[in-house]
């Protein structure tokens, strides 16, 4: 087992070492923290996959600026060299996949698969079966039982299908579970329409599109021992015990600095790495409090590195952890501001693409681990 620790003394150092795009920052200040001929995939040691979320598909349809895959070169440049895989943000959910019962739109989840393909990256597909992006169509649709079976296995069916031997791990079940621990029947069509049969059969189905695909839960508020990540622990051992192809378990961290970090990461991990399940890390970031578009202060930029730097520790020290994805960056890519009103800052890049401590925390971090 891998035991990584990074000493206070030197997160703090790392922390305080502000790029030039910090308000307060000097303009002569390193653009490329403390390893400027490291990237993050390189770093990393072997076998052991750094990833980022691709940023568009939908979510930025609103936004002042064109969608950042396509149309940011820069953007697109540091995606090809810091990471090692990739997800994709919204691309391959329901309502940017599916815009009708019987049409798919694939034009951009295969330029991030050939994309990823062209770099010598892997690929997450996220996600096959949620309660939140569906459609419309569907969502409204007043469908009978067999037909939203039917619906969803042909969806499973297609889309693993045509990523078959492309796509390395699938985010099949998504966030089915609330932070008490009680299936979402209420909002999620798949369950209370189905019944939660339909979770053994999603991951069966998807197994029989891509025998080689990794098979994952995943979920946020999960990081912990908690109710939440007991009734996913509770109905893993259920499905393993009926032979369905359950693989993985992984735990979003999306981190705040407002609450603790989940000190008990590394052994909820450890508890499905027991089950016999490869773990992972799918979507960190780690927010703060920035009322009225406050720039971060020295304290929050160390604490920030830190929180990162503890989570990626926490899935190198589990031997099934394997697959570590931030959630994005630069900021002004995020997801955060949108979703948590007054925070952000939640990516390890400032927005003119200087790195901030955190990036700095996450290179020594694997450098340390390599």
């Amino acid at each position: 087992m891998r035991q990584i620790r990074l000493s206070a003394a030197v997160l703090t150092a790392l922390a305080l070492t502000l790029p030039a795009s910090a308000a307060a920052a000097a303009d002569d200040q390193p653009a490329t923290g403390l390893h400027q001929n490291t990237a993050l995939r390189d770093a990393a040691p072997s076998g052991f996959v750094i990833g980022s979320a691709v940023a568009g598909g939908g979510h930025h349809q609103d936004e002042d600026y064109p969608d950042p895959f396509t149309g940011d070169q820069e953007y697109r440049r540091i995606l090809g060299e810091e990471f090692s895989s990739l997800s994709a943000e919204n691309q391959m959910k329901w309502d940017h996949l599916r815009p009708s019962r019987d049409g798919y739109a694939f034009d951009d989840a295969d330029a991030i698969v050939a994309y990823a393909q062209d770099n010598g990256q892997d690929v997450r597909g996220h996600t096959l079966l949620w309660h939140s992006q569906n459609p419309d169509w569907l969502e409204n649709g007043n469908f009978s039982q067999e037909e939203l079976r039917e619906i969803l296995r042909d969806h499973i069916e297609t889309v693993v299908g045509r990523y078959a031997g492309q796509i390395h791990q699938w985010d099949v079940a998504n966030e089915i579970f609330d932070d008490g621990g009680n299936l979402r029947t209420g909002d999620n069509i798949w369950i209370r329409e189905l019944g939660v049969g339909i979770v053994g059969d999603a991951f069966r189905w998807a197994h029989a599109a891509d025998p080689s695909a990794e098979l994952y839960f995943n979920d946020y508020n999960v990081e912990d021992v908690n109710a939440k990540s007991d009734a996913y622990y509770e109905l893993t051992r259920e499905l393993l015990a009926e032979g369905v192809p359950v693989h993985g378990f992984s735990a979003q961290t999306h981190l705040s600095l407002q609450y603790g970090f989940p000190s008990g990461l590394q052994t909820n991990l450890e508890r499905f790495e027991a089950l016999g399940l490869s773990t992972a890390l799918t979507e960190v970031d780690v927010r703060m409090q920035l009322p009225g578009g406050a720039e971060p202060t020295e304290q929050q930029l160390a604490d920030q590195a830190d929180y990162y730097a503890r989570a990626l520790e926490a899935c190198l020290n589990v031997s099934g952890c394997d697959s570590f994805t931030v959630w994005g960056f630069p900021d002004k890519y995020s997801w955060v501001p949108n979703t948590f009103e007054g925070e952000g800052g939640a990516t390890v890049y400032w927005d003119d693409y200087t790195t901030k401590p955190a990036y700095d925390a996450l290179l020594e971090t694997l450098l340390a681990a390599g």
